[in-house]
């Protein structure tokens, strides 16, 4: 039998809830993200048949739909309640935003932050008011994200788009890379790579070495937001938005 003495000093299991786009596929990149006594409780936007546009990315930012969601997730009690969206959280602008986090609270979520609004809170953090960025968006879309930065008085110093309209998840780090390559973020604080079914976990640190600024990217902040409104901090992860580690991985 294991002593009660053994298990003295373990940090007591917590969960964070995600509300996810219907095409979401990079689960395993949020893991990745996560202490091993943090869960992630998942559910996904019901699917929505129509090319990656502004509309639908009003539709996905529905606070209705939102606040549905979140209640799907508080079964197991999670600290916190993220909705993992980017577009569908900078589309409708700062106040678009805000009603997506009182939606979920007033689901019931004990804390609540979205994609867009961890983006705002790192570039805070870090003390960046110039930002690159990149996405996987039509121009339209891309247009909305720069829109959003600047309500919060951040310029965006260099921008560019991929223009895809669906299908976003089957990106590759080469396709990220390439991306990246195709902008100058000469005079930038920080290089942002947006949208939450874009894969990046392994390119930060080897992005952050090669442009010698921080790299944000969707999933990163998401789950930076989502743990620190949890009460989750000290946590070893890539980049130098995680680079804060004098505290113990430990749940509040």
């Amino acid at each position: 039998m294991i002593e009660e003495s053994e298990l003295f000093g373990l940090p007591e299991p917590t969960g964070i809830g995600l509300v996810a786009p219907f095409d979401f596929a990079l689960d395993r990149e949020l893991w990745r993200w996560l202490p091993d006594h943090v869960g992630l409780h998942t559910t996904r936007l019901p699917y929505l048949p129509e090319p990656v546009t502004v509309q639908l990315a009003s539709a996905l930012g529905n606070p209705h739909g939102v606040r549905r969601a979140t209640r799907d997730v508080l079964a197991p009690e999670p600290k916190a309640v993220a909705y993992s969206c980017t577009s569908g959280s900078f589309v409708d602008g700062a106040a678009g935003e805000a009603a997506l986090v009182a939606a979920m609270l007033d689901a019931g979520a004990p804390a609540a932050v979205t994609t867009s609004g961890a983006l705002v809170g790192a570039l805070e953090a870090l003390g960046a008011r110039k930002v690159a960025v990149i996405t996987p968006y039509v121009d339209g879309v891309t247009g909305r994200l720069l829109d959003y930065l600047a309500e919060f008085g951040y310029t965006t110093c260099a921008s560019f788009g991929l223009g895809l309209l669906g299908d976003i998840w089957k990106m590759s780090y080469s396709d990220v890379l390439r991306a990246v390559a195709g902008i100058d973020p000469t005079g930038a604080d920080a290089l942002f790579v947006s949208c939450t079914n874009v894969p990046t976990y392994d390119l930060i640190e080897p992005l952050e070495r090669h442009l010698g600024i921080p790299v944000l990217t969707a999933n990163q902040v998401t789950m930076w937001a989502a743990l620190r409104a949890a009460g989750v901090t000290g946590l070893a992860a890539p980049g130098r938005l995680f680079a804060g580690r004098d505290e113990d991985v430990s749940a509040v």
